[in-house]
């Protein structure tokens, strides 16, 4: 068993699906939580870890690991007995790549411009082309379904379910047929549930210390 990796967390932030992804793991980890509210986040301890002053964080023997994609990619393959992430030489492995990187480079940069209502540099320029390109990316992925890598359900749905459930909420990605139907499955996942569930108690826990 690996050294236990210790998760800075947030309740309903990105990091709660780090927090699902360690249900779905199945594994134990040190949960440690930042308030927040109180601007633990910010705080002279936990810059000390993390100067960036973000959530999710781990660490692990002694190492700082950061970014999303990272993350889950640091995770699934720490732990491949729980199967989520394809083998070095699976002819899955590029495409499981493909769309953990797709989403950070690419698609999380498209929504926020859209949210922020920039107006749109071209497409030589961005990043990502255009929007309306970033999501025909995704869409048709989750067409070929029933999750990112066809039928085998792996890290990157846990990343793209929350990240997709968020977006569709705030009205930043169409709520297409393909997108509705694959937040649905996803989330209602028992990890996603026994996730919400921590957050819960947790956002309590956080605002009644902040009051």
């Amino acid at each position: 068993m690996p050294d236990l990796v210790t998760l800075y967390h947030s309740p309903n932030t990105r990091s709660t699906g780090v927090l699902a992804l360690f249900e779905e793991l199945g594994v134990p980890f040190d949960l440690h939580p930042l308030n927040m509210k109180a601007g633990e986040q910010r705080g002279p301890a936990y810059l000390a870890i993390n100067p960036m002053g973000k959530v999710p964080a781990l660490m692990h023997r002694g190492q700082l690991i950061t970014e999303q994609v990272a993350i889950y990619i640091y995770l699934a393959d720490l732990y491949p007995q729980a199967g989520l992430a394809p083998a070095l030489d699976s002819p899955l492995r590029g495409p499981y790549l493909r769309f953990l990187a797709f989403y950070g480079s690419c698609f999380e940069p498209a929504a926020m411009d859209r949210a922020a209502k920039r107006e749109p540099t071209s497409q030589m320029a961005s990043p990502y082309g255009s929007f309306d390109d970033t999501v025909a990316t995704i869409t048709n992925r989750l067409r070929e379904g029933p999750y990112i890598l066809g039928e085998q359900f792996s890290a990157a749905d846990v990343l793209w379910g929350l990240a997709l459930m968020w977006m569709t909420s705030f009205k930043l990605v169409p709520e297409t047929a393909e997108v509705t139907d694959y937040v649905k499955r996803i989330t209602s996942r028992p990890s996603f549930a026994r996730a919400r569930e921590r957050d819960t108690a947790l956002a309590a826990e956080h605002e009644a210390a902040a009051a």
